[in-house]
């Protein structure tokens, strides 16, 4: 009998949010999921309280800062006896427009975004690799999912450091499924579109924004995160190994790559 997989999530405390759903959709199919929030325990309390299945735990701290994302790791790691899955979902998008922000404003929003965005992503992404490395029965049917966006491509024209954290994202899962091919552990991101999170909700019920949105996609809606969730569990599950150093493109047809 196949050993039951063990996820670590992070960015998962927003119940309506893409972390959650993959959390979800992972429990669903067997999985112990570790939620990750930065602060509100309470919420990812909430989350993983929520998820089919049993064994499920919390992880709490701010990923920007290296010491923690170590922590958090090993925490997952003996709270569910091993990690073969890290999705890095954890990330900021805050408005910082190059025509309208002061030099001081402009350089904290770059390091924060690329602190938060990109380098906690391969802070994890190191820390993981290293507990598969080094675990009893090896790295094989390891893997790491690297949620990134369509903004890497498209552009953020009001939020550029968002955009290139995110193309670095995307570029890292690349680099990583080469070096880490020959262990058996599979790397991949997903270019995700405009998703109705509790974050976009207030943008989308509002007409005028939310006409100009769906104006950009053919199918005239933007994506539930359970659509987001399921092609996560598609990329941790072992038929998906194939597919390591794949960025999908999930943004319902509004930006073609």
């Amino acid at each position: 009998m196949s050993r039951r997989q063990r996820v670590l999530v992070t960015g998962a405390s927003r119940p309506a949010g893409i972390g959650a759903a993959v959390a979800a959709a992972l429990a669903e199919r067997g999985a112990a999921v570790a939620v990750h929030a930065r602060a509100d325990t309470r919420a990812a309390e909430a989350v993983a309280g929520g998820l089919p299945g049993d064994g499920h735990m919390v992880v709490t701290g701010d990923l920007a800062d290296p010491g923690t994302v170590a922590r958090v790791v090993a925490e997952a790691v003996e709270g569910l006896g091993g990690v073969d899955v890290l999705v890095s979902n954890s990330g900021i998008y805050r408005e910082h427009p190059v025509t309208s922000t002061s030099y001081a404003e402009w350089q904290a929003m770059w390091r924060r975004h690329l602190d938060v965005n990109l380098v906690a992503a391969a802070n994890a992404a190191w820390c993981v690799v290293d507990h598969l490395l080094h675990r009893p029965e090896g790295p094989a049917g390891g893997r790491i999912i690297m949620i990134g966006s369509r903004g890497a491509y498209r552009g953020e024209p009001r939020v550029p450091a968002y955009g290139a954290s995110k193309a670095g994202l995307h570029a890292m899962a690349q680099s990583l499924a080469v070096a880490l091919g020959p262990h058996r552990i599979a790397v991949a991101a997903l270019a995700v579109g405009f998703t109705r999170t509790d974050l976009t909700a207030d943008l989308l019920d509002d007409p005028s924004a939310a006409e100009a949105v769906l104006a950009q996609h053919p199918l005239g809606r933007v994506a539930d995160p359970a659509e987001i969730a399921s092609a996560v569990a598609w990329f941790a599950s072992p038929a998906a190994e194939f597919a390591t150093g794949a960025v999908l493109h999930l943004n319902g047809g509004s930006y073609l790559h």
